[in-house]
């Protein structure tokens, strides 16, 4: 009937309208940005950063510490956004199944949880520190070892991408990944600018105890990779 015609199309232009539709329309990005942004601060562990940018930088000058935090970053997202776009063409070069990688992934992101977890992954970054500060080729700590491994390392490039191949080919996923890896980025840019603040204000009991806490998550989200993994050879009935 007309009438019914015309309250369908006045309930139309009204969802149009209220806030409340585009709110629920952006619900499921919203989403997937916070779980995106939760595996990039696990990952890469702003906090576990704090003392070995100050043991890497000490002896520099203010100036030169923001110089190196700040190329440090920049350098480190470039990586990232490298490997979102084009890590997927080497894996496809060397013939190498996404499902394969998933489980490969989420066994090294396990493995990057149980140094978390025993302390061993902050052992594991002093050493290249120490390396870096002794060795003649590491002219700028910027790059090796703030940028990679410390920032960008394997847990990092692994992430980055396992969350675009989730993401597809859609924009508002990607936006989403990217988006997710450069507020990270920026926090972890932030954090080091004050890293002498914030080392004073946390102590190396809460850096550590933040890093544990982030270790049992990120073994949750190894496993959960794994299983997506296994799912995809061996889909379930």
């Amino acid at each position: 009937m007309p009438w019914r015609r015309r309250d369908t199309l006045h309930r139309q232009a009204y969802d149009r309208r209220h806030p409340i539709h585009d709110a629920i329309r952006l619900e499921p990005a919203l989403s997937d940005y916070i779980s995106n942004l939760v595996v990039f601060f696990v990952v890469v562990d702003p906090p576990g950063l704090v003392p070995l940018f100050i043991a890497l930088t000490r002896g520099f000058d203010d100036r030169h510490k923001r110089i190196i935090a700040l190329r440090g970053t920049a350098i480190a997202f470039v990586v990232l956004v490298f490997f979102a776009y084009f890590g997927k063409v080497v894996l496809e070069t060397l013939s190498i199944e996404m499902p394969a990688f998933r489980i490969a992934g989420g066994a090294l992101l396990f493995w990057i949880a149980f140094e978390m977890l025993f302390a061993k992954r902050s052992e594991r970054k002093e050493r290249d520190t120490g390396e870096a500060m002794t060795d003649e080729d590491a002219h700028d700590i910027a790059v090796f070892p703030l940028a990679v491994p410390l920032i960008a390392g394997p847990g990092a490039i692994t992430s980055i991408l396992l969350l675009m191949d989730r993401a597809g080919t859609t924009a508002a996923g990607q936006v989403s990944v990217l988006g997710a890896a450069a507020t990270v980025i920026g926090g972890v840019t932030l954090i080091l600018l004050g890293a002498d603040r914030v080392g004073r204000l946390l102590g190396r009991t809460v850096i550590h105890t933040v890093s544990r806490v982030l270790g049992i998550v990120l073994a949750a989200l190894a496993a959960q990779t794994v299983i997506s993994g296994i799912t995809a050879v061996y889909p379930p009935h």
